[in-house]
């Protein structure tokens, strides 16, 4: 018997079904998940009990010592083939426990806006307590842009999607604490910073951000793959352009 799940169904007075519809799976999973301790959900579904359950923990402890690393991999959380394989809890619970700083290094960070509901209140009252917020984007006019443009050869184009997250930006330019950036130099890699945890995703060579592989990575030493890409962010950041130098009225 999973003892830890159902205590916490219990404490959230969710049934089977209930849980079973917030997860998307019939109620008679839920059911072996509970009878079966040694069933380990796949890892969306296991972020979702805990969403709905409003349960840090992890209440399979099998997938917890699977995923045990002591080397440099040991800052590796879990890794997805695509980024539209991640739950979108994950992103809102990152963004959720930030407490310092938080940096999107996407090329146009558009998907964050599609699949991130009121994305921008909740950034702005992070901005309000303090977090620091730094936005990396393309500059939609840069050769860079173009030839992305052309070897993606999509209908909704990178410099429509930049526009969108330069218009989300707009909305916040009253809030202090909230900064933006153009930089052409993470055309293929995409960087975000949640504190000491961070999604990582290279752009592959024909696919867009949502094909592409993902790592969900934690800080666990100095100089390593966390501390690494942290660097590399930095690095354009220190040489990017503020966005509102984009026009001659100062308007991003």
């Amino acid at each position: 018997m999973n003892h830890a799940l159902r205590r916490a169904m219990a404490a959230a007075k969710m049934t089977e079904r209930q849980l079973a519809e917030h997860c998307g799976v019939d109620a008679k999973t839920v059911g072996r998940w509970i009878t079966e301790p040694h069933r380990v959900p796949h890892a969306r579904h296991r972020w979702a009990v805990c969403e709905a359950l409003g349960e840090e923990g992890n209440m399979w402890p099998n997938a917890v010592s699977a995923a045990l690393a002591t080397g440099p991999d040991r800052e590796i959380v879990q890794v997805f083939p695509y980024r539209s394989a991640a739950p979108a809890s994950l992103w809102r619970s990152l963004v959720t426990k930030a407490q310092r700083e938080l940096v999107f290094a996407g090329y146009t960070n558009y998907f964050l806006w599609l699949e991130q509901a009121n994305l921008g209140s909740a950034l702005r009252r992070k901005a309000q307590s303090g977090c620091r917020i730094r936005f990396l984007v393309g500059d939609p006019e840069s050769p860079v842009t173009a030839a992305r443009e052309a070897e993606e050869g999509v209908p909704l184009t990178v410099s429509t999607r930049i526009a969108v997250t330069l218009s989300e930006l707009e909305k916040l330019r009253d809030v202090t604490g909230i900064e933006g950036r153009f930089e052409t130099g993470h055309v293929n890699l995409s960087v975000f910073r949640f504190d000491d945890e961070m999604i990582v995703t290279p752009i592959l060579a024909r696919k867009i951000g949502h094909d592409s592989p993902m790592m969900h990575l934690r800080r666990r030493q100095a100089d390593g793959m966390f501390d690494r890409f942290a660097a590399h962010v930095e690095e354009l950041w220190g040489r990017g352009r503020d966005i509102r130098e984009v026009s001659g009225d100062g308007q991003a």
